[in-house]
């Protein structure tokens, strides 16, 4: 009987970390298509962080990153280097949840405002959001790519690891 338990325990949390997986990589699809698919307004966006003062570098971040996320989002649907993937989202998220933070501390300074009242188009590509919940948003995901790098999630996947074939 402890044995059955255990195993619906296991079967549960392997099925609660597909769907984690499976959640991450259609979030990031859809935010990195949307950006894809409007560059001019994506360039105009990440210009607003005034963090890279290269034309032509701010013009490459702003042509690959949404494509990057896409092909990330697209990995992590089909279970093909899931940690590698959630890896790469992590990386991507933290600096981008710490710019948008540093922003909306400005915006509130400057408009006198309380900090969960901000709202801007962080260039996440949701459109114009309140930023206390794009940071909750954003912390959730860095949590769930973190859920996803310590091996969770692997049912459902093309392949579990590149060195040896599944048994």
């Amino acid at each position: 009987m402890k044995t059955d338990r255990t195993n619906r325990k296991r079967i549960a949390l392997n099925l609660s970390a597909v769907l984690g997986r499976w959640v991450l990589g259609a979030v990031f699809l859809y935010t990195g298509l949307s950006k894809a698919l409007h560059p001019v307004d994506f360039l105009k966006l990440v210009r607003q962080y005034d963090i890279v003062h290269s034309f032509w570098l701010l013009n490459s971040i702003a042509a690959a990153l949404p494509w990057f996320e896409t092909f990330c989002g697209l990995l992590l649907l089909a279970g093909i280097a899931v940690r590698g993937a959630a890896l790469t989202l992590m990386l991507m998220l933290v600096p981008f949840t710490v710019l948008v933070f540093h922003r909306a501390l400005a915006v509130q300074s400057a408009l006198a405002i309380p900090f969960c009242m901000v709202k801007f188009d962080c260039g996440c590509g949701t459109g114009v959001v309140f930023i206390c919940r794009k940071l909750l948003e954003n912390l959730l995901l860095i949590l769930l790519s973190g859920w996803l790098l310590a091996g969770h999630g692997r049912q459902f996947c093309l392949r579990f690891s590149p060195l040896k074939p599944r048994s």
